[in-house]
């Protein structure tokens, strides 16, 4: 069903099947096709060629590049796997270029950017920047470059030193590094270089490059990273300002304080990230839906 007549656009050589929902304002391009089970929502653009094909929800705002497809069906190891049951959606304000595959049964967060020709498998975190076959995340939208990697080392390497960042409290800490012939250390006091007293630590390693870690925020956890070996990214966003920060010596820690939200991703092989904590593990701290998280920001 299309909406509004007066307010939508469906050129005359696509194809909208019965049963389907087009909402106000939206633009469906030349030899375009879609299914039954297809909703798009307000002021969506569908460049000519898409071809939108099982459960597909489409928010409102976003662009479809030409020649996007959203399969029915999954391809992996060389075989037409099932489909599954769960709808695949593309949040508010997203962006797929074209010639992109989206696999069944994934989202793609709000505003998040699908790079031309990318095949996505797994589901896409709101701002995220992704591209390839399988599709991986090179970035975050509105993030500033890694402040980190910008950064100078403080001329006495055994003091340390504190940079404040554009993220609400969040803060680079260049902790102290003594080296001589039998090799270097770095050291962290806690209520003094760390500041707060940690109640828990956890290691991060193993971690495919292809995957991210975190994607939450806490209401009263305060945390620490140090990436002790390899490197990884971590980008941190207060509901206003995002910013991404490389993590790649172990004499760099990053504080997070409560109520930022952050994701760890671009992995090394070797990467083993340690986490100290402020508060033992409460589920009930966590904030695992960014919407949630702005929801709760905007209220504070």
């Amino acid at each position: 069903m299309i909406g509004n007549p007066a307010s939508s656009l469906a050129h005359p050589s696509c194809l909208v099947s019965e049963g389907a929902c087009v909402a106000g304002n939206a633009a469906i391009g030349a030899f375009c096709i879609v299914g039954p089970d297809v909703m798009i929502g307000e002021g969506v653009q569908l460049e000519p060629f898409c071809q939108l094909l099982g459960n597909v929800k489409i928010a409102d705002e976003v662009r479809i590049g030409s020649g996007v497809i959203f399969a029915t069906r999954p391809f992996a190891n060389g075989e037409m796997r099932p489909a599954g049951t769960g709808a695949t959606r593309v949040e508010k304000g997203a962006t797929v270029h074209s010639g992109a595959v989206i696999q069944p049964g994934v989202t793609i967060g709000a505003c998040a950017q699908v790079g031309p020709g990318a095949v996505v498998y797994h589901s896409v975190p709101s701002f995220a920047v992704v591209t390839g076959n399988p599709a991986r995340i090179i970035g975050y939208v509105d993030a500033s470059p890694s402040l980190a990697e910008a950064l100078p080392a403080p001329e006495d390497k055994s003091s340390g030193s504190i940079t404040r960042t554009s993220v609400a409290g969040v803060s680079l800490h260049h902790l102290p590094l003594i080296q001589d012939m039998r090799g270097s250390l770095s050291v962290g006091e806690f209520e003094r270089t760390v500041p707060f007293k940690a109640k828990r630590y956890f290691v991060v390693l193993g971690v495919p490059s292809v995957e991210i870690r975190g994607e939450h925020a806490h209401r009263e956890c305060m945390e620490f990273l140090v990436c002790v070996a390899g490197s990884c990214s971590v980008v941190a966003d207060d509901g206003h300002t995002r910013q991404e920060f490389r993590l790649d010596k172990p004499n760099l820690g990053l504080l997070l304080p409560p109520m930022v939200w952050r994701v760890h991703y671009k992995y090394s092989e070797d990467a083993v990230l340690m986490v100290f904590a402020s508060e033992h593990y409460d589920p009930a701290d966590y904030i695992r839906v960014y919407d949630d998280f702005l929801s709760e920001v905007n209220a504070r």
